[in-house]
């Protein structure tokens, strides 16, 4: 049996928050808000202003992870001082997954490529997740939605790393690219097994 998924053409921040109402599942408990928190120099990403009445109306919290390439966001100062650059600090609690190790290692059931998932170990703290993507191409991903946000984007650095790699963070750039991304949905998976279903999904 298919998802039910619905859409709408107008994009405001009323019509995110009225399509998750639509949804008919209300998450509960400490919610963790899964956003991507943009590149630095880089536009193309959701402002958190947009996202303001959905996020105030679960009361969640946004979370991110650091990257695993050189950057704005790959060590947790860097990536906390670009949050308060791009504004979500300042209207959001911010929780950076992976700020402090060990990672939390989630078991990948039925995994071809990959056994196991290297997670920010802060996602222990959250009951429920909502995933908040904007779509759009990227050179490995293909066209990167809620599939990446819940594997790359919650992936500690070193599990990005190891999913790029195909479980070897050392081949992070010359693994078999159609092995790549089925580690992507098997560490995907291995977040929505952890939230046994307390989870939802917008993709703008």
């Amino acid at each position: 049996m298919g998802a039910t998924v619905y859409f709408s053409k107008t994009i405001t921040p009323e019509k995110v928050l009225e399509l998750y109402k639509l949804a008919g599942k209300e998450l509960t408990g400490n919610v963790a808000v899964k956003v991507h928190s943009g590149e630095k120099g880089n536009q193309n990403f959701l402002r958190p202003e947009f996202w303001k009445p959905l996020v105030d109306h679960t009361g969640g919290t946004i979370v991110e992870c650091n990257t695993a390439y050189e950057g704005a966001r790959n060590t947790t100062d860097r990536h906390q001082k670009l949050m308060e650059e791009h504004g979500w600090t300042k209207v959001f609690d911010v929780d950076i997954l992976d700020a402090e190790g060990p990672d939390l290692v989630l078991p990948i059931k039925n995994g071809k490529n990959i056994k196991e998932n290297y997670v920010g170990k802060n996602i222990e703290k959250y009951d429920s997740m909502l995933v908040l993507s904007h779509f759009k191409g990227h050179p490995m991903g293909g066209y990167g939605g809620a599939i990446k946000q819940l594997s790359i984007g919650v992936a500690s650095s070193y599990g990005k790393g190891y999913i790029h790699g195909v479980g070897n963070p050392d081949n992070f750039w010359t693994s078999d690219h159609d092995q790549f991304l089925e580690s992507m949905a098997e560490a995907a998976s291995s977040v929505i097994d952890s939230f046994k279903g307390e989870i939802v999904y917008i993709n703008v």
